[in-house]
């Protein structure tokens, strides 16, 4: 679902259903509709575009509506008697003027053929939805197609999903729907231990006809997340988990989790094709993490991350130690894992990895690579990591490895043909393509490319770029793959090509504005962002991305904290402990 902003809960709440009627005071209700029709004690007059007038008491619609207490309270029509309706059609505003002294409307497919009824009562009802209606509410909206308000009620319910299941409209929701609620990532609840509840209150109050799609929920309930107390004392006890061999092993999994919890790596992977162990983020978006790299001859160990949404750089967790001309990857959306690099002088194989899904991320050591490792690439296929190429301190490196998660082992695969260190690598339909770089014997800048099939554990040439670039940047953007910038060994390029499948040939884009050799990018939003980098003789700060649909190249406004240079550059999910200055 799309990141919409959060839907203010109204005040007024009760029961909603196709026709949506009030079940208090009820007679004050039919007394205070009939003074108006008798226009009684009536203070104000609507008029409409076409000339049909409405009475009422401005009291009534204020305490009703926040567009009529605005009007009778601070605009100019508050001293008025006979107040102009511009733009909406009469029909739609007796409908709503109904529905304050009545609280019934009933909405036909012969007044919902009028666009400005439509939207209107759309509007009015977004305004009316709080947890008790905010189902019956989405049941209408999909119902009459009223799309806006359908998406609306949808995120409403999401974003209060602990309120709303203690009403009795969750209760009715089919199986379709809780499974797709209990499902979504971008579920706002305090803990899991809520989703678990309000699964086993809707199983009970139909038990014999939904016991049978406890295990398709169970799957979606992010049991690791919850604590080892409370699947102890709580769901192990459960009598409809207990009864059900598909949830019981759903429990185990969870527990599993706990007893690995010392090793983060491990215990996440061994979760394979859930999000189980995976926080939900409401509202989720993305944001890029830059790490380490070197500034004016200095190493840096500090970490920083850039909200697109707020256009804001903001520190992020402290590395063990500096490091520049290292890899950087993301796996399984929460790990972060710096790999090799250079420190004091010296080529590294240690491995860095830093747990976003943690309550306070820190960077830690993991399994070393077989080989150190500078200015090499990495990859990630199907959560195997891969790091290739680069130099070790005295010769240029044409070997690969490849770390298997689950297992925590580093192993050799096939080397590429050529010697490469400082190129780019990007992933596309999970093959590992190798970009440029330098070899080892002439220092020659290189415009050929491989290509790596991880099924066949090998090495196959792809079309050569239109020009040499080592130290370059690349990403993939709509199966895509970008060679940016880097540098021919004479000059910094500001230039960039594209390379797709679909034509197997290289082709020019719009420059940069900026030359830039050992840049970071990253892909956020349909955008290609390259962040930091050097000409040859100043360290940059600044950002810019590419947009494919204009082809064309913005200054981001605000710069980085640090100037970077071969520093490493991911998009990540922005984390909930991420805060926000």
């Amino acid at each position: 679902m799309e990141n919409t902003k959060q839907i203010p809960e109204s005040r007024r709440c009760e029961s909603a259903k196709y026709k949506y009627k009030k079940s208090s005071h009820v007679e004050i209700f039919k007394v205070l509709q009939s003074l108006r029709w008798d226009e009684m004690f009536c203070d104000f007059k609507l008029e409409t575009d076409d000339g049909k007038i409405i009475c009422g008491h401005k009291v009534i619609l204020a305490s009703a509506s926040p567009y009529f207490h605005a009007m009778f309270k601070n605009c100019e029509e508050k001293n008025q008697y006979l107040v102009i309706m511009k733009q909406l059609d009469s029909t739609a505003l007796q409908l709503l003027v109904n529905f304050i002294y009545s609280g019934e409307i009933t909405v036909t497919e012969n007044n919902l053929q009028l666009q400005e009824v439509k939207e209107a009562c759309c509007h009015f009802l977004q305004t009316q939805m709080c947890p008790k209606n905010c189902i019956a509410i989405n049941a209408l909206a999909d119902l009459h197609s009223c799309t806006k308000l359908l998406r609306s009620s949808e995120l409403y319910i999401l974003q209060h999903f602990s309120d709303m299941v203690e009403g009795d409209e969750f209760l009715s929701l089919s199986s379709e729907q809780m499974v797709k609620l209990i499902a979504c990532d971008e579920l706002k609840v305090p803990s899991e231990e809520k989703v678990f509840e309000s699964v086993i209150r809707w199983i009970k109050y139909d038990l014999d006809s939904r016991k049978g799609i406890l295990p398709q929920l169970m799957e979606h309930v992010r049991l690791p997340l919850t604590s080892k107390d409370y699947i102890l004392k709580k769901i192990v006890e459960e009598p409809l988990v207990n009864n059900c061999l598909k949830s019981k092993d759903y429990v185990i999994e969870a527990l599993h989790f706990h007893l690995l919890k010392s090793n983060e790596l491990v215990s996440f992977l061994t979760i394979p094709h859930h999000n189980r162990k995976k926080p939900r983020q409401p509202g989720s978006q993305k944001v890029i993490l830059a790490v380490g790299g070197s500034r004016h001859g200095g190493n840096l160990d500090s970490t920083e991350w850039y909200d697109p949404k707020i256009n804001q750089w903001q520190p992020g967790p402290q590395m063990i130690a500096s490091r520049f001309s290292g890899g950087l990857a993301v796996v399984k959306d929460n790990f972060v894992i710096y790999m090799g690099g250079v420190n004091l002088g010296s080529v590294h194989q240690s491995v860095y990895l830093l747990d976003l899904s943690s309550e306070s991320p820190y960077w830690k050591s993991t399994v070393d690579m077989l080989i150190k490792r500078r200015h090499l690439g990495v990859g990630v296929i199907n959560n195997y990591l891969y790091a290739v190429g680069g130099s070790d301190g005295n010769s240029c490196l044409s070997s690969a490895e490849v770390f298997d998660c689950r297992t925590q082992e580093w192993r050799m695969i096939s080397s590429m043909a050529t010697r490469r260190s400082s190129a780019g690598i990007g992933v596309l339909h999970n093959l590992l393509f190798v970009v440029g770089g330098v070899d080892g014997l002439s220092k020659l800048r290189l415009n050929s490319v491989e290509c790596y099939h991880p099924s066949l554990d090998k090495w196959t040439p792809v079309s050569k770029m239109r020009v040499r670039r080592s130290a370059l940047g690349v990403g993939v953007l709509d199966d895509v793959v970008y060679a940016v910038g880097g540098t021919n060994g004479f000059k910094v390029h500001k230039s960039v090509e594209a390379y797709s499948l679909s034509t197997g040939v290289w082709t020019s884009i719009p420059d940069m504005h900026l030359c830039r050799q050992f840049p970071g990018v990253a892909v956020l939003d349909g955008l290609l962002y390259v962040v930091g980098g050097d000409d040859g003789t100043s360290t940059f700060d600044s950002v810019e991305f590419y947009n494919p649909k204009t082809k064309t190249w913005t200054m981001v406004t605000t710069s980085c904290n640090d100037a970077r240079t071969a520093a490493g550059v991911v998009a990540i999910d922005r984390p909930r402990n991420f805060k926000t200055c």
